[in-house]
């Protein structure tokens, strides 16, 4: 009871709640606890959804450069015609690739190396996004039947890639498909040491 006879109403209060640092020492404790909640979050979606990867080489000019680094999404991810794709074969020692997919299982696909045109069903695609039109033959002869859980892949830079037109790559099983290229998050410097920052962003166009 106090000196005017009133009851206090509960318990008096602690140290901690009298001193005017413990507001202070809450909010750093809530705000310590969300920077570690996303950190934990951003490592678990780079392990098992999606994570970063440098691109090796030139055979995807001008969509990808050397030494771009790109977002991969993996999860429950199925490939489909046009994606942009991280795969592995045992001509490079499982060493990823990045390629183009142009087919599926199922697809048929034949190329006209003299007018440089790809046809997949019987419809000559629209390819707005390669360096040139497709020259080089490699060993393909066509038309071929892409097999079921298969892809036929190309890359942009037609005319220096390596991919499905050659024995050495062929179909590529879906299996091997690491994932698909979202964006790219750190353009590769030019021959003057300078990225092009205007690049970060879709691989994939306005589409």
């Amino acid at each position: 009871m106090d000196e005017n006879g009133v009851i206090p109403n509960g318990p008096p209060p602690s140290a901690d709640e009298q001193s005017p640092d413990a507001g202070t020492r809450m909010d750093l404790y809530d705000w310590l606890q969300c920077v570690v909640t996303a950190v934990v979050f951003g490592i678990l979606i780079f392990v098992f959804i999606g994570r970063t990867i440098g691109v090796d080489g030139t055979s995807m000019l001008q969509t990808l450069h050397d030494k771009d680094r790109v977002i991969m999404w993996s999860l429950f991810y199925k490939p489909d015609r046009g994606d942009i794709v991280i795969i592995k074969t045992k001509t490079y020692d499982d060493k990823p690739l990045v390629k183009r997919v142009i087919a599926v299982g199922g697809d048929t696909v034949d190329i006209d190396f003299e007018l440089g045109e790809v046809t997949v069903n019987g419809v000559v695609l629209d390819e707005d996004y390669i360096n040139e039109p497709t020259h080089n033959e490699l060993n393909f002869r066509g038309p071929v039947t892409v097999p079921e859980g298969h892809i036929f892949v190309l890359g942009d830079n037609r005319n220096k890639s390596l991919d499905s037109r050659s024995d050495s790559i062929g179909f590529v099983d879906v299996r091997n498909v690491l994932g698909k290229v979202l964006l790219v998050i750190m353009p590769g410097k030019n021959e003057f040491g300078l990225r092009d920052w205007s690049r970060v962003g879709s691989v994939y166009g306005d589409g």
